[in-house]
């Protein structure tokens, strides 16, 4: 969880002194030169083969090994210079998830063992104990309309009391989940809930009024909060949910949705009435997408569960573009200590 992940991809801030590379062959013609030089210039024997036994063919390699390290040592302080940039993956300082989860009657299907709605229940509870302690949660449920059941918290308990609070309802307001989840994150962002209260929104006081407006930023971009949104069926109420999902992107906030269920549907009774319910995977998949998130799908409680937990490790840790420079010269460095300190003690001397 802690371990550093790098991107095969490397870029550079200053791309134009990696033309300085081509000192490293020059720099392998002057070794060879000196070579040569120090041999015309050595004492002459009668035979060569006496100068071989006197240094030693087995030990010959040390003449060359300390030249060897410093030329790579050499090579990477010329690529620091270029001041290399690589994306890492580390561990988010601070973060807020928002588990948005569908309450509606058609939970209550079984072709999820038990039934979806306590298989999704015992999965979110799992995926809540193994977020990190500073990770803060909140929980929003939806069916017709949408209700905030726990504030962003960092108490593990008060999450899965709302949890266990559930209550099953009418209705499918997917899009309402998703904007009052950005409400939840950006209290003071002027977000309109008037569509998921039923409550005419009221206009922002005068020195409110360039709060309420958004300047877009890239989708995905935001790397404090993330919303997942667990549903089973299609909207049958509330905003439509692909608009919602562009108010995430707007603000950076990734979606990441996860379809429980069969894809085939079943019909269920629910208070009297009867009803076929149907996965709408493209739907979820588009919100996904347009948030530069995921969608996963979970046909069986063990997907179910699989998913959280591919999730749990996912949403702890970001990923940035970082300047990686310092690891290139700290090389290069090490290289030139080990390089001299084999000389010296070889050859008593710097060589």
């Amino acid at each position: 969880m802690n371990e550093l992940a790098f991107t095969p991809a490397m870029t550079f801030i200053w791309p134009e002194m990696l033309w300085s590379q081509l000192a490293v062959p020059l720099l392998i013609l002057l070794y060879v030169w000196l070579l040569r030089r120090r041999k015309k210039t050595a004492l002459r024997f009668a035979s060569l083969s006496l100068v071989k036994e006197a240094m030693g063919k087995h030990l010959a390699w040390r003449r060359h090994l300390p030249p060897a390290l410093l030329l790579v040592a050499v090579t990477a302080l010329l690529v620091a210079a270029g001041r290399p940039t690589a994306v890492i993956s580390l561990p988010s300082a601070e973060k807020t998830i928002v588990l948005a989860m569908d309450v509606s009657g058609s939970m209550r299907a079984t072709d999820v063992l038990p039934d979806r709605f306590t298989a999704a229940k015992e999965a979110a509870k799992a995926f809540v104990a193994e977020l990190p302690r500073t990770v803060r949660i909140a929980v929003v449920q939806f069916a017709g309309t949408a209700a905030v059941v726990q504030a962003p918290t960092l108490s593990r308990d008060d999450v899965v009391a709302a949890i266990d609070r559930f209550q099953l309802q009418r209705g499918t307001a997917i899009g309402s989940g998703i904007v009052l989840s950005l409400a939840t994150l950006f209290p003071e962002a002027g977000i309109d809930l008037s569509q998921i209260t039923g409550q005419r929104a009221m206009p922002p006081a005068p020195g409110d009024k360039l709060k309420a407006e958004l300047t877009p930023v890239e989708p995905g971009s935001y790397g404090s909060a993330a919303i997942i949104l667990l549903t089973d069926g299609q909207r049958t109420t509330g905003p439509d949910p692909v608009e919602a999902a562009k108010m995430a992107a707007d603000r950076g906030v990734r979606v990441y949705t996860v379809g429980v269920g069969t894809k085939e549907g079943e019909t269920i009774g629910f208070e009297g009435w009867s009803m076929r319910v149907r996965l709408d995977e493209e739907t979820l998949k588009s919100i996904a997408n347009m948030t530069r998130a995921d969608y996963f799908y979970a046909g069986t409680a063990a997907d179910l569960k699989k998913v959280y937990q591919g999730l749990s490790t996912r949403l702890i840790v970001e990923k940035k573009e970082t300047e990686i420079s310092a690891l290139f010269a700290a090389f290069g460095a090490l290289l030139v200590v080990l390089a001299a300190g084999l000389s010296v003690w070889w050859f008593g001397r710097v060589a």
